[in-house]
């Protein structure tokens, strides 16, 4: 057909339909023709080449090989290539089964390295690089975090170890500087216990002050080092809180009247009478910035308030002025108050603080009258404390570093007033930690306002018996029953004076001028003298004072009952003022229950009740009076100090300088009833003499106990040892009291003590043996 090798196919085509196994004679006899095909190899790879055609020409044969010994040649040339290219064979398959053809494919020259072949490994051998970085890079970190795990490990150890040392050290410089300072402290206590002149003795106070100021000093400091390392924990025991605000004035009532200022304290009814919480840190609080306000003012008042946190708000809500971070946004008022504006406040002089108006404080009033039930029943109760001055109040520049620790408003305010500026940032930990915020309103020139919330737990009387005695100032119950009419123009002091009366269960009633007092007293201004009962008392302010002739004239008529006393109550003392005013009395304030029940007794001629019992359970005296103790102490002017202040209050005292001596004087039996044992001794210290006694006794109780048990001495059996002994050092770190406590030890004493102090550590060791 074209001269071109092929393969022609021939197929029959059959006029009936045969059956798959019909004979070949039935096959040609039902065939009606043929039907032919031809392959032209030639063509037909040609198109195939021209289909694939790129830039690499191919060279394609293809062979018959059904005699693979002599393959036919089909297509393609039988000359041999120069440069022989790899190639490729494939079977054709034309659909003849009788014949087997090949199709061999190469490249007609020597083909050129593709791209491909470069960039494919280049691009694996960059993946392995960088999956190699990557692992090298993920192990190097590994060991640099490793590293840096062990580095922070090591800086951890140094840390705790640095936090430990500095405990050691705090603990060893409150040691030393307390050490001699105990025994300066105690002699001088000593000192004015003597018959001094009156040059002596005022030498001897004024170093007795500067000796507790410097006492005072290191520990805030070390209050300001265990709060910034978080050792500092608050006590959980009933106490009474009217008691210590009692304390508090009791603190600063000496330099109250010597700057002719006004001092009082108000607390709520609606506040618990006792509560749970820590006493000391809450008297701190109280005394800081008590203390504050006493240093600052020169004239007016310092009111301590105390109010219940709902009722506080709902009474100040409706009238707060714009505070911005604990500042009163009074900016341009450096202020000029005029002596002669009288402002319904404590002393008349203007407060900081309008919140604490006359207005609010009658609400807080009404809620108390009106027994407005509390908001919440738990357990908790929050008080909100305000302390009010009229002093210099603070600047406006200033404000912003109040509670910053050692800050001062500038440099001549620790010149002319004193002080280092840690206590209030010291109140301020303090409050947080019990729970509660401190914030300010302040003045220039008008005077400051600090206010704190403390979240409490209620405790009830019934409660108390069962922990820890609670220590409060009782109160006597011979004025209960009495009346007594008040003469003040400014209702808020008013208040106060009726809240001490109301304290000692003596009813009042407030006039406000003298005049109006004398009509009572006559029976005028529609009271009559037959049905209304007599007042016992007549108690005018100062500067209400008035007309003092008119009184005096009445006084001499017999106008005024005989049974009704004069009394008049001021802010300053004086010696005069008895004689000028011809009163019955003068009570001089600040006022507080204790102080007030004293003066009444004498102004009324009422014969105070002793209670023996409770002067021999409730006085140190009373606890020491007769007991034998043990004072261990390597420094001798300690040792008699020691002595010399236990030995006042009736007790037995041995004193030894060394564990070993007061080993040998506690072997069992012994006479002692209390041990008071110095921590840091040479030879043996305290903790070591505590374990070696409390073995001691362990054995000897076992010995009875197995006595006991074996039927020997059955008619009394043997009581159980255990000497209360108490550590007498003057290391206050919080680490060293629960050191003391696991090595046996029962209670803390830190020197300087106090009798307060004391009596609270011996008391529920000592008590319980006297009633046995």
């Amino acid at each position: 057909m074209s001269n071109h090798l092929g393969v022609v196919l021939t197929f029959p085509v059959y006029l009936v339909d045969l059956p798959a196994d019909a004979k070949v004679e039935d096959r040609v006899a039902a065939t009606a023709g043929y039907l032919g095909g031809a392959f032209d190899v030639e063509s037909l790879v040609e198109n195939l080449l021209r289909q694939l055609a790129g830039n690499q020409e191919l060279v394609v044969n293809v062979y018959d090989v059904t005699n693979n010994s002599n393959p036919l040649v089909m297509y393609g040339s039988e000359v041999p290539l120069g440069n022989p290219s790899p190639s490729h064979i494939c079977m054709l398959e034309f659909g003849d089964p009788f014949r087997k053809h090949h199709m061999i494919c190469r490249y007609r020259n020597k083909p050129h390295v593709p791209w491909s072949a470069i960039t494919t490994p280049s691009g694996v051998f960059v993946i392995w690089m960088l999956v190699g970085y990557i692992v090298y890079a993920a192990w190097s970190r590994y060991d640099n975090v490793k590293e840096d795990c062990r580095k922070m490990g090591e800086l951890k150890k140094r840390a705790e170890a640095a936090d430990v040392a500095k405990s050691q050290f705090l603990a060893t410089v409150s040691h030393e500087i307390r050490t001699p300072m105990n025994g300066v402290l105690g002699m001088l206590d000593m000192l004015l216990d003597t018959n001094l002149k009156s040059t002596q003795r005022d030498y001897a106070q004024t170093a007795q002050v500067c000796g507790k100021a410097l006492i005072s000093l290191i520990n805030e400091v070390l209050d300001r080092a265990k709060i910034e390392a978080g050792k500092l924990d608050l006590e959980s025991v009933p106490f009474d809180l009217r008691s210590i605000l009692d304390d508090v004035i009791s603190l600063f009532s000496s330099k109250s009247r010597e700057k002719g200022i006004e001092l009082a304290v108000y607390v709520s009814e609606r506040v618990p009478e006792i509560v749970l919480g820590d006493p000391g840190r809450f008297r701190q609080i109280i005394t800081n910035l008590v203390g504050n306000s006493i240093k600052f003012t020169e004239r007016g008042h310092i009111f301590v308030q105390v109010h219940l946190a709902d009722h506080s708000n709902l009474a100040t809500e409706a009238k707060v002025e714009p505070v911005a971070n604990g500042m009163n946004g009074h900016k341009n008022e450096t202020s000029s108050i005029s002596a002669s504006v009288s402002h319904n406040t404590l002393s008349g002089f203007e407060a900081a603080d309008s919140r604490n108006s006359w207005e609010n404080f009658k609400h807080l009033l009404s809620y108390e009258t009106n027994e407005m039930p509390y908001e919440n029943d738990s357990d908790k109760v929050t008080l909100v404390v305000s302390v009010e001055d009229t002093g210099i109040g603070i600047p406006l520049d200033a404000q912003g570093r109040v509670f910053t620790p050692f800050m001062q408003a500038d440099s001549s305010t620790s010149r002319n007033y004193g002080g280092t500026g840690i206590g209030l940032s010291i109140s301020k930990c303090l409050v947080e930690i019990m729970g509660g915020q401190i914030n300010f309103v302040s003045r220039p020139h008008v005077g400051s306002t600090f206010t704190f919330t403390a979240v409490l737990q209620r405790c009830d009387r019934s409660a108390v018996s069962d922990s820890k005695p609670v220590t409060v100032h009782p109160l006597p119950s011979s004025f209960k029953g009495l009346s007594a009419l008040l003469v003040d123009k400014r209702p808020v002091r008013a208040t106060v004076t009726k809240y001490h009366l109301q304290r000692l269960g003596i009813a009042s009633e407030v006039v406000g001028t003298i005049e109006l007092a004398l009509g009572v007293l006559s029976g005028r201004n529609g009271c009559s003298r037959a049905s209304m009962k007599q007042p016992s008392m007549l108690l005018i302010e100062n500067d209400s004072w008035g007309s003092k002739t008119r009184l005096i004239e009445m006084k001499q008529n017999g106008f005024t009952p005989v049974s009704t006393k004069v009394i008049l109550l001021a802010a300053a003392e004086s010696d005069n003022l008895k004689a000028k005013y011809l009163v019955d009395s003068v009570i001089t304030k600040p006022l507080k229950a204790s102080t007030l029940a004293t003066c009444l007794f004498q102004a009324l001629g009422i014969t105070q009740v002793s209670n023996e019992k409770r002067e021999s359970s409730g006085s140190l005296r009373g606890l020491l009076l007769g007991k034998n103790i043990l004072v261990i102490d390597d420094n001798k002017v300690n040792l008699r100090v020691a002595a010399g202040t236990l030995k006042k209050y009736g007790a037995k005292v041995e004193c030894v300088e060394s564990g070993k001596d007061a080993l040998a004087l506690l072997r069992v039996p012994h006479k002692f009833d209390l041990c008071l044992m110095d921590i840091q001794m040479p030879e043996m210290d305290g903790f070591e003499v505590t374990r070696q006694i409390r073995a001691m006794e362990a054995k000897v109780n076992e010995q009875a106990e197995a006595d006991d048990a074996s039927g020997k001495d059955s008619m009394a059996k043997a009581a159980k040892w255990h000497l209360p002994i108490l550590a007498m050092t003057a290391d206050v770190i919080q680490a060293t009291f629960e050191k003391c406590k696991k090595c046996g030890m029962d209670g803390y004493v830190s020197k300087p003590f106090e009798e307060k102090q004391l009596f609270q550590a011996v008391q529920k060791f000592l008590d319980s043996s006297m009633s046995s």
